[in-house]
């Protein structure tokens, strides 16, 4: 069964296994995300609380009982605002002057599952357990992964509360939404009148 699953999966086999044979995953559930139309943040937050055991009633903050979470399309996942344009990536070579930075539109052609990886890992906290759990995190790019032998779990997402626009921000998307209206309106009279001189001029 590991070996069918293993043989259906495209991917690089050798990164998707990395440092499995240090866990151990005696008691471990196998939690699966589907980030596809997931927003970034909201799923991160899920992932790192899942990956922690905080979802467990034998949690303790010096222990390792987060469980197995497989993420799949990644590729898809979702962000608010003009964050996939305004949001950067910012890393230092060592180099004087040698900032690099990536915006996350050029990540997510690059490496979406990196995306992922980072929301996750910049939300746990800073100790010794932190390079366990981040090999407990499998991260993939599409729908196919080698992990189709052990026992997953679909994870259910929680329902967005979406909060009630304020009277201020909805009467300026009326207005605009009106003002967008005219001067498509006025567009259109233009070519009318336009259409009705040439036709004029032609007779």
């Amino acid at each position: 069964m590991a070996t069918q699953a293993a043989a259906s999966f495209n991917g690089n086999m050798k990164k998707a296994l990395a440092g499995l044979r240090r866990i151990n995953l005696e008691g471990l559930r196998w939690r699966v995300f589907d980030a596809k139309g997931q927003v970034l943040g909201r799923l991160a937050s899920q992932i790192s609380t899942v990956i922690q055991g905080k979802d467990k009633p034998t949690y303790a903050p010096y222990r390792d009982d987060g469980d197995m979470c497989i993420v799949l399309n990644a590729k898809d996942v979702c962000v608010t605002g003009r964050k996939m344009t305004d949001k950067f990536y910012r890393w230092h070579t060592g180099y004087v002057g040698h900032l690099k930075e990536r915006s996350l539109k050029d990540q997510m052609a690059k490496d979406p599952t990196e995306v992922i990886r980072k929301a996750v890992l910049r939300m746990l906290p800073r100790n010794k357990l932190r390079d366990d759990r981040d090999r407990k995190l499998r991260i993939f790019a599409g729908s196919e992964h080698p992990f189709g032998d052990r026992p997953l779990e679909p994870y259910v997402m929680p329902p967005r509360t979406v909060r009630e626009m304020r009277p201020r921000a909805r009467r300026a998307m009326i207005r605009a939404q009106k003002k967008a209206e005219q001067q498509q309106q006025g567009a259109n009279d233009t070519r009318k009148g336009r259409k009705k001189e040439v036709e004029e001029v032609t007779e």
